[in-house]
C-alpha cells in the first residue's frame, strides 16, 4: 500500500503557502492603500506626485478614448437649421463691408462679401509651424485643431490662433500669415483663446503653463495649476512682455474675489477667454484704465479687470448680471459690451444667452439684445460681439454657427450660417455644423485691399452659400 503521508503533508503546506501569499498579498495592498490615502488626504509626501501621475494618467486616457473622432469634438455642434449663408440681408440698415469669420472644421478663415460670397481664405495647419521650440512636444493631429481667433491686420495679413481639442494646454500659439496663407512670423508660446493688436503692430495675447506655486492662505488654489500670462509681442511676433495674471490679481486689492473660485476647478481658476487693449480712443471715457492697459474676462469667476501692464498689478475687478462671460469691450462711451453666455434666465425658450452693455459704474445694462421664439439665442460657451460704425451690433452665436447683426432696437437685418455640414455619427440622419468662434466686420480701408482684387481662395472651397 503506498505511502501517502508525506504527499497529504505536501499538499497542505502548499495550500497554506497560497492562503498565505494570497492574504499577504491582500494584506499589502490594503496598507498600500490605505497610505496612499493618507497621503493624498493628508496631503503629505509625496502626495504631489502622486496626485500629479493620476492626472497625468486620467488626462492621457480621455485624450485616446474620448477624443478620436473630429465630429464628436466640440468645435461641432448639432444644426439647429438648414439654412446656409446669407439669409438675411437688409441693405438700408445693414453696415456695408467685408465679414471675417473662423470655422472649427479646421485651422482655417473665411472673408465674405454681404451676400455671402467667398472674397478670400486661408488655411494654414499647425504642422506647417510646429518646431522644436514648441512647449507641446507631441501636438495633436492637424484636424483635431482650428483657429479660435483670427483677426486682420492694419496691413491685411491675417494674425491667428490656434487651439487643440483634448490637450492642456490647449493654446498651441499664434502665427502672422500673409495672403497666401505662408507664415510671416509664428509664436508658439502656448497662446490661447484672444488677442487684441495695437496701431503700432504689437500685439497683446494670453498663454497659458502649469504652475506649481502656492500662496500662504488660500488653500484651493493648488498645484499644479493652469495658469494665465498676459504677453506682449511686438510687431514680428518676439516676446517682449510677460505678466503672470494670478500674480498681478492676488497682489491687488481684489485678491479677495479669487477666494470664491471653486475648488473643484483648480486645474484651471481664471479660464481667462478675453484681453483688450485700452488705447487713447477708448481711453477717454473710461473710468476705470488708461491706455495701454488691457481688459481681462475671468470666466469662471464671471469677473471682468482691468490689468496695469507695466505695474503688473489688477487695477479694477467687477462681477455682475452675467454667467460664463465672454469678450468684453470698452466703448468709446465708457461703457462695456459684452456677450453673456449662460445669464438669460427668465426666458429660456427664448436661449440662456444676451449681448449686454453695461455702465461699470453702475453695473446697470443700458441695452441689451436677447433671443426670442422663433429666433432662439443660445452659446453656452465662446462667442463674442462687435459694436459697429453705425451703432449696429455683429454678434457670433459660436454654438449655432451663426452671424447676425441687429440694430439698436433688436432687429437683424444681416444673418449669415455656417454652410459647412457633416452628418451626426450619434443622431443619424441629423447634421453638424462647425462652431463660429469669432468674427468681425471689416468696413474700412483694409476692405479695399482685397475688393481691388479678384476673389480668391487657395483651398478650393466651395461658395458660402453652399452646404458641404
Amino acid at each position: 500500500m503506498p505511502d501517502t503521508g508525506q504527499y497529504e503533508e505536501s499538499n497542505t503546506t502548499n495550500t497554506g503557502d497560497r492562503l498565505f501569499l494570497t492574504a499577504s498579498v491582500i494584506g499589502i495592498a490594503a496598507i498600500s492603500f490605505g497610505l496612499g490615502a493618507f497621503v493624498v488626504l493628508a496631503e503629505v509626501p509625496p502626495y504631489q506626485s502622486l496626485k500629479n501621475a493620476w492626472r497625468a494618467g486620467t488626462a492621457l486616457w480621455e485624450q485616446r478614448t474620448k477624443y478620436t473622432d473630429v465630429e464628436r469634438l466640440d468645435f461641432w455642434s448639432p444644426a439647429r437649421t438648414d439654412e446656409v449663408g446669407v439669409t438675411i440681408h437688409d441693405q438700408d440698415k445693414a453696415q456695408a463691408g467685408l465679414t471675417l469669420y473662423s470655422s472649427g472644421d479646421g485651422p482655417h478663415a473665411v472673408l465674405i462679401d454681404m451676400d455671402g460670397n467667398i472674397v478670400h481664405e486661408w488655411r494654414m495647419p499647425f504642422s506647417a509651424i510646429h518646431d522644436e521650440t514648441s512647449p507641446i512636444p507631441n501636438p495633436q493631429k492637424d484636424e483635431f485643431m482650428h483657429w479660435h481667433t483670427a483677426k486682420m491686420a492694419p496691413d491685411g495679413n491675417l494674425i491667428v490662433q490656434y487651439t487643440a481639442a483634448g490637450d492642456t494646454p490647449y493654446g498651441y500659439g499664434m502665427a502672422k500669415i500673409d495672403r497666401n496663407s505662408k507664415p510671416i512670423w509664428k509664436y508658439l508660446g502656448t497662446a490661447h483663446h484672444d488677442f487684441s493688436i495695437a496701431d503700432d503692430g504689437r500685439v497683446y495675447a494670453l498663454t497659458q503653463e502649469f504652475r506649481f506655486n502656492t500662496y500662504p492662505n488660500r488653500k484651493q488654489l493648488r498645484p499644479p495649476r493652469l495658469d494665465d500670462f498676459a504677453v506682449i509681442l511686438s510687431p514680428d511676433g518676439k516676446e517682449i512682455k510677460r505678466v503672470s495674471i494670478l500674480d498681478a490679481l492676488i497682489k491687488s486689492n481684489y485678491a479677495n474675489m479669487v477666494d470664491f473660485a471653486p475648488y473643484f476647478a483648480n486645474e484651471d481658476i481664471l479660464h481667462t477667454n478675453t484681453i483688450q487693449l485700452i488705447d487713447d480712443k477708448t481711453a477717454a471715457n473710461f473710468a476705470y484704465g488708461k491706455a495701454g492697459d488691457v481688459v481681462l474676462s475671468f470666466r469662471d469667476l464671471g469677473i471682468i479687470a482691468v490689468l496695469d501692464m507695466d505695474a503688473e498689478k489688477i487695477t479694477w475687478a467687477t462681477r455682475g448680471p452675467w454667467l460664463g462671460q465672454h469678450d468684453p469691450d470698452v466703448l468709446p462711451n465708457g461703457e462695456i459690451l459684452l456677450f453673456d453666455n449662460q445669464g438669460q434666465f427668465a426666458d429660456p425658450d427664448d436661449g440662456f444667452s444676451r449681448i449686454l452693455q453695461i455702465d461699470p459704474q453702475t453695473n446697470a445694462i443700458t441695452w441689451q439684445y436677447k433671443g426670442n421664439a422663433d429666433q432662439k439665442f443660445d452659446s453656452n460657451i465662446r462667442a463674442d460681439q462687435q459694436r459697429l460704425a453705425n451703432g449696429n451690433t455683429l454678434i457670433t452665436e459660436s454654438s449655432g454657427g451663426r452671424l447676425l447683426e441687429v440694430t439698436d432696437s433688436g432687429e437683424i437685418v444681416w444673418e449669415f450660417h455656417n454652410p459647412i455640414r457633416r452628418d451626426d455619427p450619434d443622431n443619424p440622419g441629423k447634421k453638424l455644423v462647425p462652431v463660429v468662434s469669432q468674427a468681425e466686420r471689416i468696413s474700412d480701408a483694409r476692405a479695399d485691399l482685397f475688393r481691388t482684387t479678384a476673389p480668391a481662395s487657395n483651398t478650393g472651397t466651395s461658395n458660402a452659400g453652399e452646404a458641404q
